[in-house]
């Protein structure tokens, strides 16, 4: 009988490629196993290597890898083995991807945009600066007499208000209450030690007590008023 022929095997990655494990992982797991003991050891590494095939491919989306596919399938298997192992001809491949370019194009103008801000933002900082000066002049200058007179308006006007201020009507009318009451006294001591006639005793304390007694209704209205 003759000898069976050994079947061919695919093509093994080079052993010196430079891509990530996950790359590689995936690529080999993506081969059908072959019976026997290399099924076990095959099916194990194809196990172990679940998350990095998933996190290499997670952020590709359908029209990404699309145009990926449409780039490489009509190159030659020499091509893409190249690329495996040379990661210059990689390079060159990953640059010329229109996503790559749309990237970098975006990249190079938020960079030149972020120079051109930075370039404009020294040359305004010596006006910057400038601007700072005068704030700070007018702050201890201008600033501090005028918050001066604010502070003396606000204060005449608290003793404004409480000059004004109900209890302090009626505390004034009380006063005035007592000096009429008091000059009414007066009046009449005067009497008696005959130091002023009768008509003009008479003539003084009407009016004395007539305003003691104005005052003296007011004040009770007035009270009657702010307790209500």
């Amino acid at each position: 009988s003759q000898e069976q022929q050994p079947q061919p095997r695919p093509q093994e990655i080079p052993t010196n490629s430079w891509y990530p494990p996950s790359i590689v992982g995936s690529s080999r797991s993506s081969r059908p196993a072959t019976p026997g003991a290399g099924s076990t050891s095959s099916s194990g590494f194809s196990e172990s290597r679940p998350a990095d095939r998933q996190n290499s491919l997670v952020n590709v989306s359908p029209t990404e890898a699309a145009g990926i596919i449409a780039v490489l399938k009509d190159r030659s298997v020499d091509e893409l083995r190249k690329l495996l192992s040379d990661k210059e001809a990689y390079q060159n491949l990953l640059l010329s991807l229109e996503p790559v370019k749309t990237q970098n194009r975006v990249r190079d103008e938020l960079r030149n945009e972020t120079l051109q801000l930075a370039r404009e933002n020294l040359e305004k900082e010596p006006r910057i600066m400038e601007l700072r000066n005068q704030c700070r002049i007018i702050r201890t200058t201008e600033l501090a007499s005028a918050q001066e007179k604010l502070h003396d308006l606000e204060r005449k006007k608290e003793e404004t208000l409480k000059y004004y201020s109900p209890s302090s009507l009626l505390h004034r009318l009380q006063d005035a209450m007592n000096k009429s009451d008091e000059e009414s006294d007066a009046l009449h001591r005067q009497l008696l030690d005959r130091e002023i006639d009768l008509s003009a005793f008479v003539q003084k304390y009407k009016k004395i007590r007539y305003t003691y007694h104005k005052r003296a209704l007011t004040h009770l209205s007035a009270k009657t008023s702010f307790t209500v």
